[in-house]
Order: C-alpha cells, then sequence, then structure tokens
C-alpha cells in the first residue's frame, strides 16, 4: 500500500511538471520581447491585425505606435530663404558698389561728391569691380577725380541714371577746369543708359557771338582772372589710361569740350550720343590728343564746334559710322600753335554723314609750327547742307591778327574718296603752306553740288597743293597740282616726328 502510494505521488508529480511547462507565459514577457522587435516587424504586425481584425483588433498596437513621431514629409520640410541683393546691385555685392549706399540722395540738390569719391574709393581697391550709378534719380556732382594708378584694373563705371554739373564757380572749388576725370587707370570702362548733363548754356551766354575759338590750348592752360565766366571744362575727360572704353551714355550740353582723351593707349567709343546746340562755343563732341590706338564708331555727335577733334600726338585713329552735325566736321588740328611741333599720323574717317555742318573733313595747322601730319584717308562721306565739305587750311587763325611765318607742320599722303553730297558755300579748299606745301594729297571720286544751283558760290580753291585726281571730280578741281613741287622738305629734321 505504502509502494503504491508512493508510486501514484511521483506520478501525479510527474503530471504536476508536464502541466506547468505547457501553461501559458506571462504577459510581462510578452510584451517586453514585443518592443525588442524592430520597426519593421511592429509595422507588419499592426497591418495583419488591421486586416484580419479590423479596427478593433488594431487599436492596442495602433494607440501604442502613435508615441513614435512620425517622419516629416518633405512638403512641410522648412527651407531657410536667401537673402536678395541689395536695390540697385546686379551683381555680386562685393563687387559691386552703389552711389546710394555710401549716402548719395540723387534728389538733383543735394551735394552727392563725397558719396561718389567713397564709392570710387571702395570700388577702386577690388578688380573688375562696378560703380552704379542706379536709374530714376538724378546726382548733383561737383568735381571729382576717380583716380589711379593704385587702383586696380578693368574697373566698370555702370551710369544708368542721370550726372548733373554745377552752375556756379562756388561749386567748382579749387579745380573748375575739370569735371569727371578719371586717370592714370587700366581697363576702365564707362557703360549705361544714362546721361551727364554738363549744364554749360550758364557759361555760354557771355560768350562771343561769333565764330567759336578752336583752341587746344584752352583746355590745358589754368583760367587765373575769376571773373572770365566760360570754363573750358571737358564733361568727361580720360587722362593717361589704358584700355578704356565709353559706350552707351549720352552727354549733354558741356560748358565745353563734351568727351576727352589724352595720353591714351587704347580707346573704345561706341553707341553714345552728344548734344549741344551748334551755336554753343567750343563744345567739341570728342577730342583726341596724345593719344593712339583709338576707335570710334556707331555714334551720333551733334554740338557747337568739331564733331570729333583730332590733336597733336595722335596715331592709328579709326573713325567710321559716325553721324556729325550740327558742328564743325571731323578736323585733325589745330596744329603747331605758338611755333609748336605736332605729330599726326595713320588717321583713317570713313562712312560718316554730316548734315548742316561748317566744315566736311578739315586739316587745320597755324603757321610757325613744325612736325607733321602723314596718312590720312577720309572715305565715303556723305554730307548734306555742308558749307566746306573738304578744307586744308595751314593759314588758320583765331581772329586775332597773326603773322606770317615761313614754317609750317607739313602735311603728306592725304586721300579724299568718294565724298558726296551738297556745300552751301565752297567744295573743296586747300591752302597750303608757301615755304612747305602739301604733297600726295589725292582725290578720287568727289561728287560735290550746290544745294542751291541758282545762287553764285565759290569754286574749288588750291595753293601750293601737289598730288593726283584719279578719277574726274564733281566740280572739277583744276586748280590741283600734279605730282610733286620742284623743293620737298617733308623729310627734313625739321618735320620728323
Amino acid at each position: 500500500m505504502s509502494e503504491l502510494t508512493l508510486k501514484g505521488l511521483t506520478f501525479i508529480l510527474l503530471i504536476s511538471i508536464l502541466l506547468c511547462s505547457l501553461a501559458p507565459q506571462p504577459c510581462n514577457a510578452r510584451r517586453g520581447k514585443h518592443w525588442r522587435q524592430s520597426r519593421g516587424a511592429s509595422d507588419s504586425l499592426t497591418k495583419k491585425k488591421s486586416k484580419y481584425h479590423g479596427s478593433g483588433g488594431s487599436h492596442h498596437l495602433g494607440s501604442l505606435s502613435k508615441h513614435k513621431p512620425p517622419p516629416t514629409p518633405p512638403a512641410t520640410k522648412k527651407k531657410t530663404p536667401t537673402p536678395s541683393p541689395p536695390k540697385g546691385d546686379d551683381n555680386d555685392s562685393s563687387t559691386t558698389f552703389n552711389v546710394l549706399h555710401f549716402g548719395a540722395k540723387g534728389d538733383g540738390t543735394t551735394d552727392d561728391t563725397k558719396a561718389f569719391e567713397a564709392a570710387w574709393a571702395a570700388a577702386c581697391k577690388v578688380e573688375a569691380s562696378k560703380i552704379v550709378v542706379p536709374s530714376n534719380y538724378e546726382f548733383f556732382v561737383g568735381p571729382v577725380s576717380f583716380s589711379g594708378p593704385f587702383c586696380q584694373q578693368n574697373i566698370v563705371f555702370q551710369l544708368d541714371g542721370t550726372i548733373i554739373a554745377p552752375t556756379s564757380f562756388k561749386n567748382w572749388g579749387s579745380a573748375p577746369f575739370q569735371w569727371l576725370l578719371f586717370t592714370k587707370l587700366r581697363g576702365i570702362t564707362i557703360q549705361g543708359s544714362g546721361t551727364i548733363d554738363g549744364r554749360g548754356s550758364v557759361w555760354w551766354k557771355d560768350s562771343p557771338l561769333d565764330d567759336p575759338l578752336d583752341d587746344e590750348t584752352k583746355f590745358l592752360v589754368p583760367i587765373t582772372n575769376i571773373s572770365y565766366q566760360n570754363p573750358p571744362t571737358p564733361a568727361l575727360r580720360f587722362y593717361g589710361s589704358f584700355k578704356v572704353t565709353v559706350t552707351g551714355i549720352r552727354i549733354l550740353n558741356s560748358p565745353q569740350c563734351h568727351l576727352k582723351f589724352d595720353n591714351c593707349i587704347g580707346v573704345e567709343v561706341y553707341n553714345m550720343s552728344v548734344l549741344s546746340p551748334g551755336d554753343s562755343p567750343n563744345t567739341d563732341g570728342i577730342h583726341l590728343q596724345n593719344s593712339k590706338d583709338v576707335v570710334i564708331h556707331g555714334t551720333g555727335l551733334a554740338c557747337g564746334d568739331d564733331c570729333i577733334s583730332i590733336q597733336t600726338g595722335c596715331t592709328n585713329v579709326y573713325i567710321h559710322n559716325v553721324n556729325c552735325g550740327p558742328g564743325h566736321g571731323i578736323s585733325i588740328g589745330s596744329l603747331g600753335k605758338d611755333n609748336t611741333k605736332a605729330c599726326v599720323s595713320n588717321i583713317t574717317v570713313r562712312d560718316i554723314v554730316m548734315h548742316n555742318t561748317m566744315n566736311g573733313v578739315r586739316i587745320k595747322t597755324w603757321q610757325g609750327g613744325s612736325g607733321s601730319v602723314q596718312g590720312v584717308l577720309f572715305s565715303n562721306i556723305q554730307v548734306s547742307e555742308v558749307e566746306l565739305p573738304i578744307v586744308i587750311d595751314q593759314f588758320y587763325c583765331d581772329k586775332r591778327t597773326c603773322t606770317n611765318h615761313t614754317s609750317a607742320v607739313a602735311l603728306s599722303g592725304v586721300t579724299y574718296e568718294k565724298i558726296r553730297g551738297t556745300y552751301t558755300v565752297k567744295p573743296v579748299h586747300l591752302a597750303c603752306s608757301d615755304n612747305l606745301p602739301c604733297v600726295d594729297v589725292t582725290l578720287t571720286k568727289i561728287e560735290l553740288k550746290p544745294l542751291q544751283e541758282r545762287y553764285h558760290l565759290y569754286g574749288p580753291f588750291c595753293w601750293q597743293t601737289f598730288g593726283e585726281l584719279s578719277t574726274p571730280t564733281i566740280p572739277p578741281i583744276d586748280c590741283l597740282q600734279i605730282g610733286k613741287p620742284s623743293s620737298n622738305h617733308i623729310q627734313s629734321n625739321h618735320d620728323a616726328c
């Protein structure tokens, strides 16, 4: 009995152990195992319960999953806005300098000279920088010098607004003989759609009413008498600079010369304009002096003096596709004043339209000078209502009493071809030195007719002019002496350049 009882107890114990091992795991253990699963497994499990048990079956796991922040959709990501450039700056602000940012007001009355100087000082330190003079502003600016030689190269002066000049001496200060001066720079460009207005009428009113003086020394010699009311001030002047470009802008009513280059190398002027009344004194359009490698094209010049004036020291000048008028035409000179030496060579002027000008193409020198003018071509010049279309005047005088001299600037190798149109006084005037005649003057395809046939006008005039007629001319220029003079001093030391 005891043996049976012991066996029964052993059997019951084994059955109990077996049943215990088959019992379910506690809930906490299952939860712990579940949260150790990967997020992918959890998502899979959630989806399965949703599919097979509906919304109620998925409620437990779904509510737990809400405690994990969902990933942010791309559409809701915040972007840091990119700051826009300051108004008026169209390039990198580190290389662009707007005069408004330096204190300029642009209201037409406040003196903005200091602001322009400050903008230049900043731009001067940066290669290929740009000064911006924005549109829709009018800047009152006194004499200012944009100077090198320690500025970086290739600076751009972007002129889209308007710059106006002072109209009284108190605003000119100690430098009344320059206004906008760019000096000793390498690579300087003035461009844009803006205007430089010299407001010169206040200076013109006290000038003589007769023919103004064509005298380049007025741009160089200081005036000490403050009562003189016509300061010889170019509106825009470049001095001692290399690679200069002026394009797009307009220059109005300069007190005197509008645009001047002296001692410059590599100049290009194109697609710009000059405008002042035909009776404004000494208002040359473009004045060249001691400059070489110059190109001027696609430009309209209306002024009270020479549309383009080419002075001593100029060589390799190419002028084409220019409209001139009113004005005094395109001139080489005057040269040799006060017994000075003048040297001009390799000048080409072609494809020009001239209307209502005093002269067409002209060379003018003073008696007593020295040096030479060599290698000049005037080609395809269309003239309309021009007083004197073709002129050489070696007896030039500015209406003072001029004494006779035996020396002169020597002229050689001058060609006129395809000069056509109408004149109002005289078609050709070639007056050369008695002691140093003009030589190698060639006339080809000249067709010049009086504006009105019924008026008696002057015929062609020649004096001491030697060369050839390559074709018949209208009118016949019989006064030209064919060949060379008996004595020719062109190659003497006196004339060497």
